[in-house]
This record gives C-alpha cells, structure tokens and sequence, in this order.
C-alpha cells in the first residue's frame, strides 16, 4: 500500500472519454483505476497503455449500477491503496433512446434517467464518506450539453440535467468537509460510441457550429477533465463545465435577439 501516490478511479474507463481520462490522469502522477462492466479486454488494454507510456494502473471490474458491485469495488481498492484521492463518474450506464418524447416507451424512458443517476448515486454513495473524512478529494460527473436541448432525444436529455442537478446538491454536502465536486457537460465528442450517430450532416453542422472548426475528440475531453480534477482548478464548486468547441457561444451569437442588436453595431468603429 502507497500512501502518497495519488489514486483516481474512472468509471467506464475502458474506451471512449473514459479511456482517454485514463491515459491523462496516469501521465499527470495517479495511479488509475480502470473500472469497467464487461469488455476485460478493453480495460486491459487501457491498462497496458498507461504501463507502457510509464503510468500506473489496474483494471476492476463493478457494475456502478449495482450497489453491491459498487460497494465491493471501492473496499478493495481501500484495502489495496488506503484511499481514493479522485473519481471520475464516466460510465454510459444505459444507452438513450432516440425516439420522440410521446413514443418513448416508459420502460425505456425511465429506465434512462435511473441508469444515468445509479452509476453517480452508488459511487458517490460508496466514495464520498472516506473524502469526507480525509478533508480532501475531488469527483467529476461526466455530463452532456444535451440537458439544455428540447425537441429532442428527451430522454437523454432529462437524464443528464437530473445528473447536473444531483452534483449541486453533492458538491454542497462534499464542500463543508473539504471535498470539491464539479460536473462537465460535453458537446460533441467523437468516440467509437458516436461513429454512428455523429457522421455526415451532423458532423458538418457540429464542425460549422464550432469555433474549433472541427468535432472534438477523446482526447480534447480527457485534457478538460483532468483539469477540472486538479487541485489547481481553482475554487470552481458546484459547476456544471460546458465544454463543446464553441459550439454554445456561436448558438448565442446567431439568436434572434443577439442579431437584432447586432444590426445596429455594424456601423461602428472598430
């Protein structure tokens, strides 16, 4: 057991802003925790990475959704390690369904929003009382900029502005005890998860809408929260990060409002 090494544990590290997070927080000095539900293999993998770029880190396999698993994962990694300094909540625990708001299927909707909170309720539920006790630790939610859309992929979208609204109410518990929690909502991000979805027009409106000029990637997301997780952030508590290339700020410059008073600045001196 190593007291002093920083150790960050990583839900659904296995691939995808998950895997890349991984990467970050070994090349910044943790030692990572890459939890994973079923691909062993892809865990392994991340694993393997870090170990060969010099890191430190191991794969464990919990369901986050289950609050046994979850229980279990976090003793032995107190056990093996003493503590955990960062959790990063990453999973996708249940894919959204894309159908409108009045088809969606009950099932299906709720089962949505249960996921999406399950795998930040048992983690924080398991985690949290050992930072608390410590005075020190920082948890980041992984999040969406689609909990501010409407007309669409409701379900997805309600689900993340739920998870925004749980980190509020954790980050005020965790701060009277020394514990900073922040969430990042990302825009989008292309993983072998999106491939799918964020190809052909979309991509070229997401590349359009950016300031980037292009979609960001893995990578891009892993820097953001990394930092966030760094005791140098800064004294940011409670916040829900919006990190999406641009994308919003360009959304505010084209609203109708903003270009109405636009049109009465294109006289003026620079």
């Amino acid at each position: 057991m190593n007291e002093l090494r920083r150790v960050a544990l990583i839900s659904g590290a296995g691939r995808g802003i998950g895997a890349a997070t991984a990467r970050e927080m070994a090349r910044r000095g943790h030692h990572v925790i890459v939890n994973y539900r079923q691909d062993v293999a892809a865990a392994r993998q991340v694993v393997g990475e870090i170990e060969a770029a010099g890191g430190s880190a191991e794969a464990l396999r919990a369901d986050v959704c289950d609050a046994d698993q979850t229980a279990e994962l976090v003793r032995r990694i107190h056990a093996d390690h003493g503590h955990i300094d960062v959790l990063i909540c990453n999973a996708n625990t249940v894919n959204p369904p894309f159908e409108p708001l009045l088809a969606v299927p009950w099932e299906a909707f709720i089962g949505k929003i249960t996921g999406e909170l399950a795998g930040a309720f048992f983690l924080t539920r398991h985690v949290l009382p050992a930072m608390q006790r410590r005075r020190a630790g920082r948890i980041v939610y992984i999040s969406s900029t689609a909990a501010d859309f409407v007309g669409s992929v409701a379900a997805h979208s309600i689900a993340k502005a739920a998870l925004n609204t749980y980190s509020r109410h954790v980050a005020a518990q965790a701060a009277q005890h020394g514990v900073v929690v922040n969430t990042v909502a990302f825009g989008s991000v292309r993983t072998d998860a999106t491939a799918g979805v964020l190809n052909g027009d979309l991509r070229k409106l997401t590349e359009e809408r950016s300031v980037l000029g292009r979609v960001m990637d893995a990578e891009d997301a892993a820097k953001s929260v990394a930092a966030v997780a760094d005791d140098d952030f800064g004294v940011a508590v409670g916040q829900v990060i919006r990190v999406d290339g641009g994308f919003g700020v360009l959304d505010h410059q084209l609203h109708a409002m903003t270009k109405h008073f636009q049109r009465g600045e294109e006289g003026d001196p620079a």
